[in-house]
């Protein structure tokens, strides 16, 4: 029967996983250790992860490429919060006999902070809320008030299963929908309940743009300083996916110069953002932690599962096992 002895549990930011799943399910000889930080570099991951044979991620907060994966003699198992997870090399964990887990998750949150952010910006929310607690009352920034939703144009920069629900929203909002990824066809488009264009159009027409890519080679910086300069304003960009989509430098200039109207992000180039970042003084922005899958009912169920693939593992029959293609 397999065996393991400790799991660590990385990069719980916020302290909360052990107060969210049902660890006392696992048996008493496995040791849980957290931690709460995150570290980058390959020498220090090594040298504390090597004595665990159990480590579940969160997301893709550490990468476990193979550099990594080769000094870690005694890893069993490794588990993935979500259903998949890019930034493991799943055929350099099988070549060394690691069984890969991923989790259920609950719902689709990002859908719900997409739309925060949106109305954030468009609302001026932020600001009125600020200039209220300190005694004034419907401040206009720069000269400006908030701005309806209704008649504007959203530019959905993928329609996949995320991008779909975020267009349904807008419509509902009695927005105009408009698409656009490297892949997308009208008439898949239209089963969202919106117009496929090219991007230059999208950029240009859309009061909103909201990202919603997969990160990869091909996508990596497909919003560049070409396609912000396209974009009116009055228009904001929002990204929830992954910060690398949007060339971020290009980005800041364009706020900064007052080339578009806002910019509400959840993900970017490093996370965490270090200290004096220049995103963090950019002007229009609302800014979050990369927050769109934390949700009490989601972290429910990414640490049940992990308690799962652990049960699995030990009784010989891993659940939800991750494979390289």
């Amino acid at each position: 029967m397999p065996k393991l002895t400790r799991l660590a549990i990385l990069d719980d930011y916020q302290g909360v996983a052990l107060t969210r799943g049902p660890w006392d399910r696992l048996p008493r000889e496995i040791t849980l250790e957290v931690f709460r930080d995150t570290l980058t570099d390959v020498d220090a991951l090594a040298t504390r992860l090597a004595p665990f044979d159990a480590i579940l991620m969160m997301r893709e907060r550490t990468a476990f490429l193979q550099p990594l994966l080769s000094r870690l003699p005694n890893l069993r198992l490794l588990i993935t919060t979500g259903a998949r997870n890019r930034s493991i090399d799943l055929a350099a964990a099988a070549a060394q006999g690691i069984t890969v887990c991923g989790t259920p998750g609950f719902g689709n949150p990002t859908v719900d902070l997409t739309w925060g952010l949106i109305l954030s910006l468009m609302r001026r929310i932020p600001e009125q809320q600020a200039s209220l607690r300190a005694g004034g009352w419907q401040l206009a920034p720069g000269g400006s008030v908030g701005d309806t939703l209704e008649g504007k144009t959203l530019g959905m920069v993928g329609l996949g299963n995320l991008g779909t629900r975020v267009a349904k929203v807008g419509a509902a909002f009695g927005m105009k929908v408009i698409g656009w990824s490297q892949n997308l066809t009208a008439e898949k488009a239209a089963a969202a309940g919106a117009t496929a264009v090219d991007k230059a159009t999208l950029m240009a027409e859309a009061d909103v743009v909201s990202m919603h890519l997969v990160l990869s080679d091909r996508s990596r910086g497909i919003i560049g300083a070409a396609d912000l300069a396209r974009m009116k304003k009055t228009a904001v960009i929002v990204n929830t996916s992954r910060g690398p989509l949007i060339d971020q430098p290009s980005l800041i200039a364009a706020l900064q110069e007052g080339r578009i109207a806002g910019a509400g992000l959840d993900v970017f180039d490093a996370e965490p953002l270090p200290p004096g970042h220049p995103i963090l003084a950019a002007p229009n922005t609302v800014l979050t932690p990369h927050l769109g899958y934390v949700t009490e009912e989601n972290y429910r169920q990414y640490f049940l599962g992990a308690v799962e693939a652990v049960e699995g593992y030990l009784a010989g029959a891993p659940v939800r096992q991750l494979r390289a293609d």
